[in-house]
């Protein structure tokens, strides 16, 4: 599935147009993905469309907000992945209410564990829905697509 989002993200967010879901269906079919995770990536992509339009996600939470993983959490999500929500709080490029949704669209993906690729992935897709909300999102959400086209890892001043 994460395949899948991945494909759409990359042929339809820099495009006004995202043809309807059965034509976008039928493209993905043709391009050889499953319907079990087509499916599944438009139910993922909707929960993200419909959660990045909640104005609260954007506004700043208390920074001194303490986050405890929950074991399922710790299982599924690598620890490098973690480090790197980590870091983007603290770097005040994720608010606390972003990484809850990182990390709750994260415990969505249907596969055993999470890979610091993915979760990357996953950052670009929730910013790329809060750019929408002003320039400083804007430069949050490129921020996050150059640490992932450029694989290196961020470096806080």
């Amino acid at each position: 599935m994460f395949e899948v989002l991945v494909y759409m993200f990359e042929n339809y967010i820099d495009t006004q147009f995202r043809p309807d879901d059965k034509t976008l269906s039928k493209e993905l079919f043709a391009a050889g993905f499953d319907e079990d995770d087509i499916n599944g990536a438009f139910d993922w992509f909707n929960q993200l469309e419909a959660m990045t339009k909640k104005s609260e996600l954007f506004q700043m939470a208390d920074p001194a907000n303490l986050r405890v993983f929950t074991e399922t959490e710790l299982k599924k999500i690598s620890g490098e992945s973690i480090g790197f929500i980590l870091f983007l709080v603290q770097a005040k490029i994720l608010n606390t209410s972003q990484r809850e949704l990182v990390l709750e669209l994260a415990m969505n993906v249907p596969q055993p564990e999470i890979t610091i690729e993915e979760m990357r992935w996953i950052v670009l897709m929730t910013t790329w829905g809060a750019s929408k909300s002003g320039p400083n999102k804007t430069k949050d959400y490129l921020f996050i697509e150059d640490i992932l086209l450029n694989q290196q890892k961020p470096t806080q001043h």
